[in-house]
């Protein structure tokens, strides 16, 4: 059979289509350019439409009426201006003008190649504990894409993931702590190494946010802080675990920083508190934060188990009771310590059972801080005296409605000398330094929801007040001033927090040391002779009926001996 011949005009014609759709495709740019602003305004207009149709549908029926009254106002009042309509034409074309505008096309918001491997390896650890062979349909397998099981994630400028929500199986036991922890240290290593991520876990869900914490600021300096009596500020943490911001200083800015405040007296669950870490971790750091905040309302009792002086520039300030760094001196303060708790106590209930308010000389509150109390209870041991432990039992157990608050620190490694009495009334807790996660739960009573790092900054660490939360902590710089290391501006902000000098009994006032550093006391002249208040502390309990007037009023001694 014979091909017939093409029509001419499929033959030879194509050159003739292809200039013509060349021609209507000029023809139809250039309308376009020359109606562009009608255009706009035409598209605009019909979102402005559609605009007001939604808040039209959206406005419930019984306030309609009262819609329909106001705009019927506005048109009514721009009719009557002068020139209103030309104005209202104006703004309704400027408007659509500015609806209908082309908006440029948004960026492509999946992951980049270098991402995407990322998530995929991350896919591919998490395949052995997110599936099982009985799972018809498994969210996890080996060779599967993680789209489904990771809807959300962020990633730094380095290409490390900072925000993650993963999806996994319902059957996956995500109330064990132990499978828990496993997910959590592969994301932890999987994710960089160095940072501190949170994990926060919806059960119901199935699902696990993976969050990076960014890290507490360290340039805190000690400083008065805006609390209540009663409150005393740990240090401070992540703006989402607390509601209170406090107002701090730095230089000459002002920044609110969320604060751990932690609540003694007679409504406190928690009135006292115990302190771990490391050497050089910041314990030591942290009594001297407390007792600066404690001698604010109340009076403290140091005891210095270091033997290195950390404590040396609250020796002779108002509201210090005694600084002792030796076994007899530790023994006679914390002997007068327990008469003293008994003492309120006494007088307090003779006051309820007499239906008066408590004493005057019982509110006011009693710190006893105790910086590694192990090292006394060896050398106890070995002089064959009594353990100064043993004497905080009293204070421990009585001593929140006796106003008296206990605050021991000590080293990770000697925990286990600790006495029984500290371990089971020291219900706020604190870990500075680097710690494993069974430490931390052995401590606090509960694992933290963040994974500890091995590096910390000094004054680092966590914090549980009772059954609550476990808090990141950063305790504020609070350094020996007459340590030669200590910067000139944390020096400083420490030595205007110290109290000044007790008033000798002679009346006469010893003048304060020039300069920033502050020197021993100056050789006042040699006042009559009164009787020394350290040796009351070391007489039998029975012979001490009152020891408070001795130790915080030295001038009534001094009028009696005279």
């Amino acid at each position: 059979m014979a091909r017939r011949p093409l029509p001419r005009i499929l033959s030879n014609g194509s050159a003739q289509l292809v200039r013509s759709r060349e021609l209507a495709r000029t023809a139809a740019d250039s309308a376009t350019d020359v109606l562009h602003p009608l255009i706009t305004i035409t598209r605009g207009l019909r979102r402005l439409a559609a605009a007001g149709r939604r808040r039209w549908s959206e406005t419930p029926k019984e306030k309609r009426g009262a819609l329909l009254f106001l705009v019927a106002s506005v048109i009514l009042v721009v009719a009557l201006m002068p020139y209103g309509p030309l104005l209202a034409a104006i703004t309704l074309m400027a408007a659509a003008a500015w609806q209908g505008r082309e908006r440029a096309a948004s960026a492509s918001d999946g992951p980049d190649e270098s991402q995407a491997q990322r998530l995929q390896s991350l896919y591919e650890a998490l395949v052995p504990y997110f599936s099982t062979a009985e799972d018809p349909e498994p969210l996890y397998s080996h060779g599967g894409t993680w789209e489904k099981a990771f809807p959300t994630y962020a990633f730094d400028g380095t290409g490390r993931i900072t925000h993650l929500v993963i999806h996994y199986p319902a059957y996956f036991a995500d109330g064990e702590a132990e499978a828990r922890a496993r997910i959590e240290g592969l994301l932890a290593a999987k994710s960089g190494r160095g940072r501190e991520y949170h994990f926060s876990w919806e059960e119901e869900g199935n699902q696990l946010t993976v969050s990076v914490l960014m890290p507490l600021a360290v340039d805190i300096a000690a400083q008065r802080f805006v609390t209540a009596p009663g409150e005393t500020v740990l240090g401070f943490t992540d703006p989402s675990r607390v509601q209170r911001t406090l107002p701090l200083s730095y230089g000459e800015q002002q920044r609110d920083v969320p604060p751990v405040v932690w609540r003694t007296g007679l409504r406190s669950t928690e009135p006292h508190l115990l302190a771990l870490g490391q050497p050089g971790t910041g314990t030591s750091t942290l009594l001297r934060s407390i007792a600066l905040q404690a001698l604010q309302h109340g009076d403290v009792v140091i005891i210095d188990g270091g033997g290195t002086g950390e404590y040396a520039c609250l020796t002779g300030r108002d509201g210090v009771l005694a600084v002792e760094c030796g076994l007899p001196g530790v023994l006679a303060s914390l002997e007068w310590a327990a008469a003293e708790t008994e003492r309120r106590l006494i007088a307090a209930n003779r006051a309820h059972q007499a239906g008066h308010p408590p004493p005057d000389d019982t509110k006011r509150p009693l710190w006893i801080l105790l910086d590694r109390p192990t090292a006394f209870t060896h050398l106890a041991a070995a002089q064959d005296r009594k353990d100064p432990q043993s004497l905080l039992q009293i204070p421990l157990r009585h001593g929140r409605p006796a106003n008296v608050t206990v605050v021991v620190a000590e080293q990770l490694d000697t925990v286990e000398a600790l006495g029984e009495p500290v371990r089971q009334h020291t219900r706020a807790r604190v870990v500075l330094g680097p710690a494993t996660a069974q430490q931390l739960e052995s401590v606090l009573g509960a694992p933290p929801h963040t994974t500890p790092v091995e590096e910390v900054p000094p004054g680092r660490g966590y914090a549980r007040l009772g059954m609550g939360p476990v808090h990141r902590l950063q305790v504020p710089a609070t350094p020996n001033p007459y340590d030669d290391a200590t910067s000139d501006a944390h020096r400083q902000a420490v030595l205007d927090l110290l109290p000044p000098r007790t008033t000798p009994a002679d009346g006469e006032t010893v003048p304060e040391p020039e300069g920033t550093e502050a020197e021993p006391l100056t050789t006042a002249p040699k006042p009559e002779p009164v009787p020394d208040p350290v040796p009351v502390l070391t007489k039998p309990k029975d012979s001490i009926p009152n020891p408070v007037p001795v130790l915080t009023k030295p001038a009534k001694t001094k009028a009696k001996a005279t």
